[in-house]
């Protein structure tokens, strides 16, 4: 599928490559440029900052950790080497065009001090201007810490909203993961659970990030009685 078929579809999407690995800077001036006025670009931050060398997902970069700097990435570390990967990070979202940035968390970034210490470090030294800072944490983040400190650092609280309700946030930021996993398709049952979930106080975005995304991006679309098209997309937007 190519990107005017996304354009043509949804109204915004969000980029997972730069999790993996971060595009050229003149790939994103090249989307940014190709986009249609008005449609709307977020991703997510670059694994380097959130995720340890020890996640599988570091194989997908194109230069490996060597093992004795292994202890100075991800976790939000207040390292050169993670505010190196955050200053290629935003001048990727700079050159895109990005509104969102998004901060997923593997498990393993649990509410210990030492973690806490590393957020509040990173998200009280890092440019805010011009993007909006949307953080996924995951594992055993109680709802009270999760809201004082999104409250506390001006975070968007990212979650599924079938799983669980977002907490904080001058937006709502959705990402459908699947209620079993990946491959879970969302029955019209969870739509119509989905769309009762929506209030028109804030602006609220959704985004499907199981196998077939497209598939329920476009079939909530529908739902909602948007125009919906049968072609492979990522995201969704709905603003209400």
């Amino acid at each position: 599928m190519g990107r005017q078929e996304y354009y043509n579809t949804f109204p915004v999407v969000e980029i997972q490559q730069t999790f993996y690995k971060l595009p050229r800077l003149s790939t994103g001036v090249r989307w940014q440029a190709g986009a249609p006025t008005g449609f709307e670009f977020t991703m997510k931050a670059w694994q380097l900052i959130t995720h340890e060398p020890s996640s599988p997902t570091y194989r997908r970069l194109t230069k490996p950790i060597s093992p004795e700097s292994k202890d100075r990435y991800g976790a939000f570390r207040p390292t050169e080497e993670v505010f190196e990967a955050w200053a290629q990070t935003r001048a990727f979202a700079a050159a895109l065009g990005a509104s969102i940035i998004v901060f997923q968390c593997p498990p393993s970034f649990t509410p210990t001090s030492e973690h806490i210490a590393n957020l509040r470090a990173f998200f009280t030294s890092v440019d805010r201007a011009g993007w909006q800072a949307a953080w996924e944490p995951r594992g055993a983040w109680t709802a009270d810490l999760i809201q004082g400190l999104c409250r506390e650092l001006e975070l968007v609280h990212v979650v599924d909203p079938l799983k669980e309700p977002s907490l904080y946030g001058p937006i709502r930021y959705y990402r459908l993961h699947g209620l079993t996993g990946y491959r879970y398709v969302h029955t019209d049952q969870d739509l119509e659970r989905l769309k009762t979930v929506y209030k028109n106080d804030l602006p609220t975005y959704c985004l499907f990030n199981n196998l077939l995304m497209a598939e329920d991006a476009i079939r909530f679309q529908a739902l909602l009685g948007e125009k919906a098209k049968p072609l492979r997309a990522r995201a969704l937007k709905v603003v209400r």
